[in-house]
This record gives structure tokens, C-alpha cells and sequence, in this order.
């Protein structure tokens, strides 16, 4: 009996090694490149809008003007208009997420309605038309005219480009677009800044379209109390047993800008998780003035890997149950 186990036992250990051979070999197999595929509207669409973000200090019943370009990047004419949105965040009654929109105002998209554009005739009107030909730049120019009173903290708009040309694709659909320039304003007010830092979670499974697969990932919800914008920031940090670093989020990942009254997700995943091993993991996230973090010890060992450790160790259990019963018997004897 005692042969029969130690032959099984070191059968499944050399099994158990050889499984984590070949595991080794496909850590890194996943083809890292791909290739991003363009919608047809985004293949077929020329325009283009710089810059794309404006910061403005905004007083009461003042005058700011200014531009931005428009670029025709097509082969054929374009015909486009420009007007301003409001920018903001609005709660799905579906799941409870926050979409972002361009309908919806409240005390912090009211500087959509001060928007004007210079036209052709050189009148400030709210909804102007402009032509563009092949590869040709359009300077639009816009006023800012603010009230007599305006809230505290941060007013928030987008400056759309429009074209309305009718370009048609190869496939004969017809395709429109609508870059836009975001306009963060900030009044002399009473700015508060305020987050709350929610559901931090590090998870060593995805699931997504593709399945569910061992990949470690940290999210988080941020939430402004405050009425101006702020940048919230996660890093993820991954580190063996002895402090070598795996995997630390990039600096140029990670940033979520949340304006007032929005709660946003944040998020990173170390995409080229092995397969197995032993790690810690660290979640930190950043908003506002505010700074949470949480730590996480993660074990990742693929099924195949753990059905055999575990019938290793249930066969090396039996064996020390029966060596320790032999020796026991054995005693017995010599005492007799």
C-alpha cells in the first residue's frame, strides 16, 4: 500500500509540474496588437475641431471672446454649423449610472445660454452655417456675455461643429458628426470642493463580452458634493511577495474629470495578468482633496493546477495517516 501511494503521489506531482510548464509558456501568448476598426460614420466624416477643451475665470457681466478651428480634412466642400449645449450628467433609471448628455441643464450649464458665434455678415448669432472646401481651416469666433449674477462654482457647455453636408459612405449611408469644444467656466463665487469616494473593490475576474477570465482589476464611484470640477485619479500597483512591481497605472490612464452633481466610475485592469501566481495588489484613488486606498492579497491558480495540488495533498495526507497507523502497530508489537 505504502509503494502504491508513494507512485500515485509522485505521478501527480510530476503532472502537476508539467501542467504549470505549459501554463508558463501561454502567460504572455495573447497577441498584444490589434487593430482598431472605424465605424463607417467615423470613416467617412472629415471634420475635425481644435482645441477641445477651453478653461475660462468668469465674472459677472463681462464680455469673453475667442475661437476655435474647424478643419475640413475631406476631398469635397462641407457644410457645417456651430452652437453651444449645456454639458452635463444624468442618472439612468435602468441601472443607476450617470450618462453623459447635452439636453439637460441645471445651475451649472446656464453658460450655454451666453454662447454667441460670430457669422459671415459679422453678427453674433446663436446657430451660425459655414462652408468649408477640401483641406480648408475655419476660424469660428464666439462671445461669452455674462449676467448681472451668476451661480458659484463651475459653469460647464459644449461648442458642437455640426456638419450638415449629407455626406454619404461607400456603403450609401448617410454620416454626420459633431466634434465639440468643452468650455469648463469657473466664477468668482464660493468655490467648494467636494468628493465622496465610494466601492472600492479589487478583483482578481473580468467579465466581459469574451467571457470571464483571471485578470486582476480596481474600480471605484466618485461623486462631487461640490459645485466646481475636479480631477479623480486610480492607480492600480501590483507587487510580488518580495515588493517587485508588476504592474503600476500609467500616468496618462486613469483621470476622470467630475463636474458638479455626477457620480463617475474609476478603473484600471492590468491586462497582462498571468495565469497563476501570488500577489498584492493596491487601489489608490484621488479626488478632489480627498485620498482612499485599499490593499488586497490575490492568488491566482488556473483550475487544472488546483484540482491536482488538491489531489496531491489528499494523497500526502493519506500517506502520513497511514505511516503514522504503521508506526503506531509497530510500537505495539515491540511493547508486547
Amino acid at each position: 500500500m505504502k509503494k502504491i501511494i508513494q507512485k500515485a503521489s509522485f505521478t501527480l506531482t510530476i503532472m502537476l509540474i508539467c501542467a504549470m510548464v505549459a501554463l508558463v509558456g501561454n502567460v504572455y501568448a495573447d497577441d498584444d496588437t490589434s487593430t482598431a476598426s472605424e465605424s463607417p460614420a467615423s470613416i467617412a466624416t472629415s471634420i475635425s475641431i481644435s482645441p477641445v477643451s477651453k478653461i475660462l475665470q468668469l465674472e459677472s457681466s463681462q464680455v469673453y471672446e475667442d475661437s476655435f478651428s474647424v478643419s475640413n480634412n475631406g476631398s469635397g466642400e462641407m457644410l457645417f454649423e456651430v452652437y453651444a449645449s449645456p454639458y452635463s450628467y444624468t442618472m439612468s433609471e435602468e441601472d443607476g449610472e450617470y450618462r453623459l448628455g447635452f439636453s439637460n441643464e441645471n445651475n451649472y450649464t446656464q453658460i450655454s445660454r451666453w454662447v454667441t458665434f460670430k457669422d459671415e455678415n459679422g453678427n453674433y448669432v446663436k446657430n451660425p452655417q459655414f462652408k468649408a472646401g477640401p483641406n480648408e481651416v475655419v476660424t469660428v469666433y464666439y462671445r461669452i456675455t455674462t449676467p448681472e449674477s451668476i451661480p458659484a462654482g463651475g459653469q460647464y457647455a459644449v461648442l458642437f461643429a455640426h456638419t450638415i453636408s449629407g455626406n454619404t459612405n461607400s456603403s450609401g449611408i448617410k454620416t454626420e458628426a459633431s466634434p465639440g469644444m468643452v468650455v469648463y467656466g469657473r466664477s468668482n463665487g464660493e468655490t467648494i470642493i467636494g468628493s465622496d469616494i465610494s466601492g472600492l473593490e479589487i478583483n482578481q475576474t473580468l467579465t466581459n463580452n469574451e467571457g470571464t477570465k483571471n485578470i486582476i482589476n480596481a474600480s471605484a464611484k466618485v461623486k462631487n458634493t461640490g459645485n466646481v470640477d475636479f480631477m479623480a485619479v486610480g492607480t492600480l500597483e501590483v507587487t510580488g511577495l518580495f515588493g517587485q512591481v508588476y504592474y503600476s497605472t500609467p500616468s496618462t490612464r486613469g483621470r476622470v474629470s467630475v463636474i458638479p452633481e455626477t457620480e463617475l466610475p474609476v478603473s484600471d485592469t492590468w491586462e497582462e495578468t498571468p495565469y497563476f501566481g501570488i500577489f498584492n495588489a493596491k487601489w489608490t484613488v484621488e479626488a478632489g482633496e480627498d485620498k482612499t486606498e485599499i490593499t488586497k492579497l490575490i492568488i491566482l491558480l488556473p483550475l487544472p493546477i488546483l484540482v491536482a495540488f488538491i489531489l496531491v495533498l489528499t494523497f500526502l495526507i493519506i500517506w502520513i495517516i497511514i505511516m503514522v497507523r504503521k508506526r503506531k502497530e509497530s510500537r505495539s508489537r515491540y511493547s508486547m
